[in-house]
């Protein structure tokens, strides 16, 4: 064996070992608090040790990325405390709070997670994606210095159970996709039972039909040898002929019943059966054993063959548990090693008791081991968190006299950015789901071009066909025209919105969708938000205001969505200068890095900064003239402003959000003359207004007494005999809390069930969202016909 090999055996087994005592010590050792399992996947982790010492300690560079599979967290944070980036304290606290997280997180673990993984599927997709980000970024003249690595997941076989992963592969086919390898731990076990027979046939052939390079590694070292020993065909052939879940049972049991097994089935066939007595059953059992995932030098060879950026699956045969007393048993994805088994374990692993946390313990020469680490390329320079100065936002003004949509005057103040040549501007990247035209994004696109690795001409332009869309693709187009799949839309959104993390390159990232459909991407919405990434997502057309096109298009329950997200400030602004106000404030609050402003709202979330979701639509709204006062501008950015201020005898405020602006105004001014001082609040941003309430709340039981968030501000100095009524094209419970802030009697209207076609009036009647409802509702008030 050469050194390196011996060096990387060392690893192997030391990963093997840090990894399952820091899940046995949080569960077995730990005083428990709970009372409950701790857990921590230790067969999970056991199947992946091979293949992660290969990857990271002999074929990864710096540059490279990697999403770990979501049970092989400890393997990973083992390997973190072996090089020296993670300290003992935070092993110790595995699974507990301060301690490394069950599952690889950037946001929630201090060592080096390229991409949180924990929801299964994701991680493995966002690899595609940020290749394609990767490659955007190489293609412009501002990033051609950023080397070009590999994007890699390291897969569960039962991953590949979840739909995004096809999404994204049909995906990478479409955009031509490059550097990215996905390593299949193929254990063959999933947490409820073992995998179908023959699946490895129908993995081959998908990945082949989108244009990847498949590698099987089925076989290590031990049995390649035992191959070429005469008999060694007939113990290949039963080997592929064994199906999975007898081979695991096998594996359980160990080598005396591998034997029996064997002889029975191969005995008495003079070169098979000299196979076999040659080796003593624990010399059987690890030859067994020793598929290719499972073996270290065999993996590193199978990188080390790779000599191309096409992308490449690598299905690595292993066992679940290998090299563990639970190794093959049905129940281990779950299960943990008995006190008994870790004892006798750690006498095999020749771990001396006290040393268990010792990460050289067992090696026959630490320094010669600390020497080789010192010189692996992946660590080599330390962690590998980058940064980008932050853009300077450019005035974003926008004023009309004409009826005009959020969605349109969006369009427009992207098509005025793609006009003029600010630095931010050439760092804008949008992306949509083949719903660009229909979402605001055409001018943009039609000026700023969408990107390919190699140029395409329009065949529309080339024949001189009219046409409002001017599609022309070239490397440095400025927009990625996705399939219509949500989930990737959001991957995408993801994997940019950590370019400047990932890469060294800030990216100003936009997607837009139909905003019904946020709910068919939320999962991977949830996730680009849990790693910080940043964007903005715009949701439009929303609500039952796109009347003609039904229940099926007609969102309801997004408000609620942006509300409960974290890391995303969501926003539903009625007019074009609030949509202007909120666009400039969410371009600078994308790049927050958590630096935090001195001042007294230091205990809100403003200065960490996340992701923006703007709640849009297509229905035209009469402008309120030029305003430039303070007070709007940050109403519009905390969340409402006094529209129509109350007086000190005030009644009644209608407080509404969106597009219903028109039917609140409206609504005030018929009851105006018979109620004293009404006022009308325009929320541009529930989400902001009740975190911020929240968090006033939260600081004030800490002690500070002077902490007041923005709505009581609004709502406090109003008389307690003054009743709200709220309104939005959403459900209602965006706005109902809003009684509870200073003690106010609250009417809610919004939407609680699917809509249907009909017309804008028509269905705002039958919900109860429309100017005549709300008169009714302040009229009833009178007769006590109200809710608190």
């Amino acid at each position: 064996m050469n050194p390196d090999a011996h060096h990387l055996k060392t690893i192997e087994q030391r990963l093997l070992w840090l990894s399952h005592w820091m899940i046995h010590y949080a569960n077995h050792i730990r005083p428990k608090v709970d009372g409950i399992k701790t857990g921590g996947h230790q067969a999970s982790s056991a199947s992946m040790v091979s293949i992660m010492t290969a990857l990271y300690f002999s074929a990864l560079r710096p540059e490279d990325r990697v999403a770990v599979k979501p049970h092989a967290g400890p393997v990973f944070h083992a390997m973190q405390y072996l090089i020296g980036n993670l300290d003992l304290a935070r092993m110790q606290a595995f699974r507990g709070l301060g301690g490394v997280q069950s599952y690889p997180s950037r946001t929630k673990d201090l060592d080096d997670v390229d991409f949180s993984t924990g929801s299964v599927g994701l991680g493995v997709a966002i690899t595609n994606f940020a290749s394609l980000v990767q490659d955007y970024i190489t293609a412009k003249d501002w990033g051609g210095n950023v080397p070009l690595g590999r994007m890699v997941a390291l897969v569960g076989d039962a991953e590949l159970d979840e739909g995004n992963i096809y999404e994204a592969l049909q995906e990478g086919w479409k955009n031509d996709l490059r550097n990215c390898w996905w390593i299949i731990d193929y254990n063959r076990q999933s947490l409820d039972g073992i995998v179908r027979e023959g699946l490895f046939e129908r993995v081959e052939k998908i990945f082949d039909a989108f244009g990847w390079d498949v590698v099987r590694i089925k076989y290590g070292a031990l049995q390649r040898a035992a191959f070429d020993e005469p008999g060694g065909h007939a113990l290949r052939d039963w080997i592929d002929s064994c199906p999975n879940a007898e081979y695991s049972a096998l594996t359980y049991m160990g080598g005396a019943v591998w034997r029996k097994r064997l002889m029975d089935d191969l005995g008495d066939q003079g070169d098979v059966s000299a196979l076999i007595d040659r080796r003593s059953d624990a010399e059987l059992a690890a030859l067994m054993e020793n598929l290719g995932g499972n073996c270290v030098q065999t993996m590193a060879e199978s990188f080390a063959a790779i000599d191309h950026d096409r992308p490449t699956c690598f299905l690595a045969y292993t066992v679940k548990g290998w090299g563990t007393p639970i190794a093959g048993h049905k129940d281990n994805h779950g299960g943990l090693m008995t006190k008994a088994q870790m004892a006798e374990w750690q006498r095999h692993m020749s771990v001396p008791e006290g040393q268990e946390w010792e990460p050289f313990a067992g090696a026959s020469d630490p320094e010669e081991l600390r020497e080789f680490l010192s010189r692996v390329s992946f660590f080599a320079k330390g962690v590998r968190r980058f940064s980008d100065a932050r853009l300077a936002v450019p005035k974003i003004e926008f004023s009309t006299d004409r009826e005009i949509s959020t969605q349109m005057a969006f369009g427009k103040m992207l098509d005025d950015l793609a006009k003029g040549e600010s630095e931010l501007a050439g760092r804008i990247v949008t992306t949509s789901p083949d719903v660009t035209g229909t979402t605001g994004l055409g001018p943009w696109v039609n000026r700023r071009k969408l990107f390919s690795r190699t140029a395409q001409k329009d065949a529309f332009i080339e024949h001189r066909i009219p046409s409002t869309a001017r599609w022309v693709f070239a490397p440095d187009g400025q927009h990625i025209e996705l399939g219509i799949a949500e989930m990737n839309l959001f991957l995408l959104l993801g994997a940019a919105g950590l370019s400047h993390s990932l890469f060294g390159k800030r990216l100003i990232t936009i997607g837009t969708v139909y905003d019904p459909f946020v709910h068919r991407g939320l999962d991977a919405l949830n996730y680009a938000c849990y790693q910080d990434a940043r964007f903005i997502i715009a949701g439009t057309p929303s609500g039952v205001t796109l009347a003609p096109e039904g229940g099926a298009h007609q969102s309801v329950g997004t408000p609620l969505t942006g509300m409960a997200q974290d890391g995303l400030a969501s926003f539903e602004p009625a007019f074009a200068d609030e949509l202007a106000v909120i666009l400039e404030w969410a371009f600078d609050y994308l790049q927050r890095d958590g630096e935090g402003d001195p001042d007294e709202r230091t205990w809100l979330r403003d200065e960490t900064g996340g992701s923006v979701y703007l709640r849009l639509t297509t229905k035209p709204l009469e402008q309120p003239g030029k305003r430039h006062d303070d007070a709007f501008r940050q109403g519009a950015i905390d969340g409402a402003y006094w529209l129509r201020k109350p007086g000190a005898n005030c009644e009644v405020v209608i407080a509404y959000q969106g597009a219903v602006a028109d039917e609140a105004i409206a609504a005030a001014g018929r009851i105006g003359s018979s109620r004293r001082d009404i006022g009308v609040l325009a929320v541009t941003s529930a989400d902001r207004l009740n975190a911020g309430w929240t968090a006033a709340q939260r600081e004030r039981a800490r002690g500070n007494p002077a902490a007041l968030s923005h709505i009581e501000r609004l709502l406090t100095p109003l008389p307690r005999h003054c009743s709200l009524v709220t309104v939005l094209d959403g459900h209602p419970a965006t706005l109902s809390w809003l009684g509870a802030v200073a003690g106010h009697r609250t009417i809610a209207h919004g939407v609680e069930h699917f809509g249907q076609t009909g017309t804008i009036g028509d269905l705002y009647r039958h919900f109860r969202i429309d100017r005549d409802a709300l008169v009714a509702s302040v009229n009833g008030l009178t007769s006590g016909n109200w809710c608190e």
